[in-house]
């Protein structure tokens, strides 16, 4: 079990969680490490102000001198959003970077990990990491799905990145039994793309038939996540046909220059940045916007039918 002394609640989600307020959670390295300043502080702060404009509590949750924080302070976030030394911090690093006084971002694994410990029940990110291409010979799979397996909590994603291995990621979620459910859609989106070529077997349309899945998974005491994946709105997609020749080019590059292990991700990401003139990063961002405030939403619904009982 958590020890709760080891992560620090800020004052406004412990008031939101006791008076059974909608609370989401938000992961901090799309701020420490997805994107550049001075763009990283304007979408975390963004962020936090639609939810609250929305009537639902942000809580960014980070590590700050070797203390996991579920709700960042403003000060905190503009912190880790301007440092050179921020680290990523995944669940296995959570117990060297609090031992060893570290800060950085957490990742969707970590920030699940200490959202459920906080008692919050949906967690909106970017994009999911999964499976990477040639993972038979490189065994190379992101901790995400693991910690996802185990942890019962709602996360809002845009899919994974389509350098990564779709069709794998999705065997591998089946296999740890984390539900897959998609938003107004049986495509599963590919990120930068609302339809990454792999179909999902469950949809729901509405936020209340997410909380649906949530509150029979509960009902169930299963331990894994449900994940629901929403695709980036059709007009703010990257196109599609520029989006498959980038990724066949940066495969091809990052093969021809022998980039492998974890240089690969980073290597790719930058590529299609610059093939495609900057445009998926304002993808980035209209999808985390998007998952946003889907995920305050779910929340919402969820709070409401607590406070009912």
């Amino acid at each position: 079990m958590t020890d709760f002394s080891a992560i620090r609640i800020s004052a406004q989600v412990q008031d939101a969680l006791r008076e059974q307020r909608p609370v989401l959670a938000l992961e901090s390295t799309i701020f420490t490490h997805g994107l550049p300043r001075p763009r990283n502080l304007a979408v975390a702060m963004e962020a936090e102000v639609s939810l609250r404009e929305a009537g639902v509590q942000p809580a960014t949750i980070g590590v700050v001198d070797g203390e996991a924080v579920v709700g960042l302070s403003e000060s905190e976030i503009e912190r880790l959003a301007a440092a050179d030394d921020n680290v990523k911090i995944s669940i296995r690093d959570l117990p060297i970077a609090m031992a060893r006084g570290l800060s950085g971002g957490t990742t969707v694994a970590a920030t699940a990990l200490l959202a459920h410990a906080a008692g919050i029940q949906v967690f909106s990110t970017g994009g999911l990491g999964g499976v990477h291409r040639e993972a038979s010979v490189t065994f190379d799979e992101s901790a995400d799905l693991l910690a996802l397996s185990t942890t019962p909590i709602l996360v809002v994603s845009a899919g994974v990145k389509s350098i990564l291995d779709v069709g794998a990621t999705l065997e591998r979620m089946e296999t740890l039994n984390i539900g897959v459910l998609g938003y107004r859609t049986h495509a599963f989106p590919g990120f930068y793309v609302r339809d990454s070529g792999f179909r999902i077997e469950y949809r729901v349309d509405t936020p209340e038939e997410a909380a649906d899945v949530v509150t029979m998974r509960d009902r169930l005491r299963l331990p894994s996540a449900v994940l629901l994946a929403n695709p980036v709105a059709e007009e703010l997609q990257l196109d599609p046909r520029t989006h498959q020749t980038v990724l066949v080019e940066a495969l091809a590059e990052a093969a021809a220059l022998g980039i492998a292990g974890n240089d690969t991700t980073p290597f790719l990401l930058d590529y299609v940045q610059r093939a495609t003139g900057g445009e998926s990063l304002e993808v980035n961002v209209n999808v985390y916007r998007g998952n946003v405030a889907l995920g305050g939403q779910v929340a919402s619904v969820l709070a409401e039918r607590a406070r009912l009982g």
